[in-house]
Formats: structure tokens, C-alpha cells, sequence
């Protein structure tokens, strides 16, 4: 058996395998309420393989949604709406979990394919966003700076939607620190400018984040696995780092975390990166400190073998993957026929299995 399709148990949790699907925002909510696009599109994951299957980005609160089309978890009818999509996914054998978030200055944003770009008006749907500081991410609306009882209602809501994810099914909550959005903006030199507790010093910048880790962790109790995602590197000068990123891991897990899902970038609009495949594994080797601290990697990963090797290197503890889960929601499968590994297929595919 390879690692790849190796269990892993995190706290009470048994995962099947470490090939796990990331969070991927659809763009398909109404109202914040998960629809069926939802539960063809996660469930069909499921099927093909993965081990853990994170939902996208569910806004914590209304005015944390990157797109008036995002998910949510800040009532009962989106709890309700999730609660099927996470029984379809346990029905075929995987485990699901659900990113927690507020997209801050990059929020009220139009979707993809929307023929406007940029933020959207007030009189369109638009909101009033917020952020550490009042600086704008390039082409969208300058946000209102948050005062520390918006900082506290910030985490008392991530700790609200995590009641809710919970109530309705999921095995896993994460923490969304990276890709420039909130937790993220606090965290960045580029984006925080503040004079107080929240920011200057990394361990100010941070405060955020592990207040919201604390948070869910007390939401989640002694069972229910916590992740952290976070960018280890902001690709630009002046901005959040590696070495930085490293040391608040080893806080977040001393604050309850049992794993950093570690990607990259996101905060600014000019960010330098050289993509090529695994170039974020890099990352997460740096975060997981030798074993440390338990990570996963992330980052133009495609095949079995790639995977494989990540694992077998000590650079991660389980891989996420989202463009390769979409090119083939059998991902799973080939990757498990690549390695040569036995692994279940659901009954319905027996008779397309490789032989």
C-alpha cells in the first residue's frame, strides 16, 4: 500500500486515504444556501476516490461573501441545505469538511464569468467591505478599517458557523487564513497597518487568527479535527513570509489546530510566482518542519506518482488537490491504479475497473 492511499487518523477521525479534494469556490449559492450544483459537484468526489472532501469557501457572515454567490454557514437555513450534501458524501465512503471564512477587502466581489469586474455597487448587491486597514486590493473599493468590536464579532461568527457545520454533518472544519482574504490581510505587513494589539509585531498581526482558531476549537471540542489554511508566502516584497508563516503554524497548533493546509499568495494584485508543478510543495515542507507540524501540500499536483512522492519525501503528511479533481472527479481511482494500490470502487463502477 502506497502512503497515499495509507489511512490517517486525526483525533477521532479515520480518513481513508491522503488524497483529499480542495475547497473550491462554485459561485452557485443563492442567498448564501448551498444548492443542488452543490451536491452533484462534491459528492461526485466521493465517488471517484478522495479521501476528505473540503467545501469551498462559506462565508461566516454575510458581508464576508467574496460574491453575493458564495456559500454560507451564518443561519440555520444554509446549516439545513448542507446537511444532505454531507450525508451524500459519507454514503460513499468519504469524509467532508468545510472552510470557514470572510473574504475582508476582497469581498463583494463579482463572480468569474460575470461579464463586470471589480466590486459590486451597493445598487447592484453590493456591500461595504472591511479589513485590518483602509487599503483597497487593487481595482476593488477601499474597505472600512474594523474597530476591535468588529474584531470581536468576527470571531464570536467563526465560532457561530462552526456550530453550524457541525450541527449539520461535517467531519472536518477549516480555518481559510490565506489567498488575501481576511485572516489573511491581518497577517501581511502589505495589508495591516495598524497601531494596536492587532497589529505591527508578527505576534499582533497573528492575534486574529489564533483568536478564531481558539474559537472553533472550543466550538469543535476534543473530537473533531481543526484545520488552518494559510499563504506561506505573500510572492511580494515587503509582505508575509515563510519563516513567518512556520512560526504561526506552530501557534495555531498550539491553539488547538491539528494540521496547515498550506498554499500561497492571493494578498496583492502584483505577486510574483513561478509556476510549475509542486511549486507550492516547497512551502509546506517548510511549514511541516521535519514533522513537526502536520501539513499538507497543495499545488498543481496531477498524478499518483507526484503525490506519492511528496509523502514519501517528508514534505507533507496528505495532499490536497482542486484543477485535477475537476479534469477528473475519478481522480482517486486512476491515481489509487497508478500506484498499483486495491482500493474500493463503488459497486456501480465494478465492472469500468482496471484490471
Amino acid at each position: 500500500m502506497s502512503l497515499l492511499f495509507s489511512p490517517l487518523t486525526i483525533r477521532s477521525l479515520s480518513l481513508r486515504n491522503r488524497l483529499w479534494v480542495s475547497p473550491m469556490c462554485m459561485y452557485s449559492a443563492v442567498d448564501g444556501v448551498p444548492q443542488e450544483w452543490h451536491h452533484t459537484h462534491l459528492a461526485q468526489f466521493a465517488s471517484g476516490g478522495a479521501g476528505l472532501i473540503v467545501a469551498e469557501a462559506t462565508a461566516v457572515v454575510a458581508e464576508g461573501r467574496i460574491s453575493p454567490r458564495d456559500a454560507g454557514l451564518w443561519n440555520d437555513a444554509q446549516r439545513d441545505a448542507w446537511a444532505p450534501i454531507v450525508d451524500a458524501v459519507h454514503a460513499r465512503g468519504a469524509r467532508i469538511g468545510v472552510q470557514l471564512a470572510h473574504a475582508g477587502r476582497k469581498a463583494s466581489t463579482w463572480w468569474p464569468w460575470a461579464q463586470e469586474h471589480g466590486s459590486v455597487p451597493a445598487a447592484e448587491g453590493g456591500w461595504t467591505t472591511l479589513a485590518p486597514s483602509a487599503i483597497a486590493f487593487e481595482g476593488f473599493a477601499t474597505p472600512d478599517a474594523l474597530d476591535e468590536a468588529g474584531i470581536a464579532d468576527i470571531v464570536t461568527a467563526f465560532a457561530a458557523a462552526a456550530r453550524r457545520a457541525l450541527d449539520a454533518g461535517f467531519d472536518v472544519l477549516e480555518i481559510h487564513g490565506a489567498h488575501g482574504y481576511l485572516l489573511h490581510q491581518f497577517l501581511s505587513p502589505l495589508s495591516n497597518r495598524r497601531e494596536d494589539a492587532y497589529g505591527g509585531s508578527l505576534e499582533n498581526r497573528a492575534r486574529l487568527l489564533l483568536e478564531v482558531t481558539e474559537a472553533v476549537r472550543r466550538t469543535a471540542g476534543e473530537d473533531v479535527p481543526v484545520f488552518v489554511r494559510i499563504s506561506a508566502t505573500d510572492h511580494a516584497p515587503g509582505g508575509f513570509t515563510p519563516d513567518e508563516a512556520a512560526t504561526v503554524a506552530d501557534w495555531a497548533v498550539a491553539r488547538g489546530a491539528d494540521l496547515i493546509d498550506v498554499s500561497s499568495g492571493g494578498l496583492v494584485a502584483h505577486q510574483r510566482i513561478e509556476v510549475h508543478p509542486g511549486y507550492q510543495v516547497p512551502l509546506a515542507a517548510a511549514v511541516r518542519r521535519g514533522g513537526r507540524i502536520p501539513s499538507s501540500a497543495v499545488g498543481l499536483l496531477t498524478s499518483g506518482a507526484q503525490a506519492e512522492a511528496v509523502l514519501s519525501e517528508g514534505a507533507a503528511d496528505a495532499i490536497f488537490a482542486g484543477r485535477e479533481w475537476l479534469r477528473d472527479p475519478h481522480f482517486g481511482l486512476r491515481a489509487a491504479h497508478e500506484l498499483g494500490d486495491e482500493i474500493a470502487w463503488p459497486d456501480q463502477y465494478l465492472r469500468a475497473r482496471w484490471r
